[in-house]
């Protein structure tokens, strides 16, 4: 993942698409929303709340509105990238400046942004409590050092570990697997660190 300091390194970047990149960003910009950078791409932000974001890819590029769910895009030009998985967000794609109506783009912004006043959020489902693995609990239970060290990663490394283990069919492998893992627990590093 790309992790820019400033949204001219991220266009900058993003050659291709600068004409498309800069004319959203005057958009966005000319809103009392701030700019900042969040992910490496650029975020605006109303109120401390994620509201848009920009982004470019191969075959275009895009405003994405963290809150579109409840846009009332009279237009259909939104888009839900993750059907049956995002829940908020939602996409409007560009693939040439010709098909930026700055007019209406600036119309979704405004009411995106008079939906985080409004104070409208899909807010994000508490994770269930998982069911810690005999392997794991009996591994934890045996060394407090463990223990200390598994308890203070961060709820979602813990559930990847969790998953890792109880996702092995044969105990064998729930072994091996735990063996593995020990060592990344106590040096409080999640599984999947190192992809991200």
């Amino acid at each position: 993942m790309e992790r820019n300091k400033s949204v001219e390194e991220f266009i900058a970047k993003k050659a291709e698409w600068k004409i498309e990149l800069e004319t959203l960003r005057s958009i966005l910009r000319s809103t009392d929303m701030e700019e900042t950078i969040k992910w490496g791409i650029p975020v605006y932000t109303f109120g401390n709340k994620n509201v848009v974001g920009i982004g470019a890819f191969k075959s275009y590029v895009g405003i994405w509105f963290y809150q579109g769910v409840f846009l009332k895009d009279k237009h259909n030009k939104l888009i839900n990238a993750q059907e049956g998985k995002t829940k908020g967000l939602r996409q409007w794609r560009f693939t040439s400046e010709d098909e930026i109506d700055q007019d209406l783009v600036l119309q979704y912004v405004n009411e995106a942004i008079e939906n985080q006043k409004d104070g409208k959020e899909i807010k994000p489902e508490k994770l269930k409590t998982l069911e810690i693995p005999s392997e794991l609990n009996a591994a934890l239970l045996s060394d407090n050092k463990l223990q200390e060290s598994f308890r203070q990663l961060t709820p979602f490394k813990q559930k990847e570990y969790i998953e890792y283990i109880t996702t092995a069919k044969r105990e064998a492998t729930r072994l091996s697997r735990l063996e593995k893992i020990t060592s990344m627990i106590l040096q409080g590093v999640g599984l999947n660190d190192r992809y991200r």
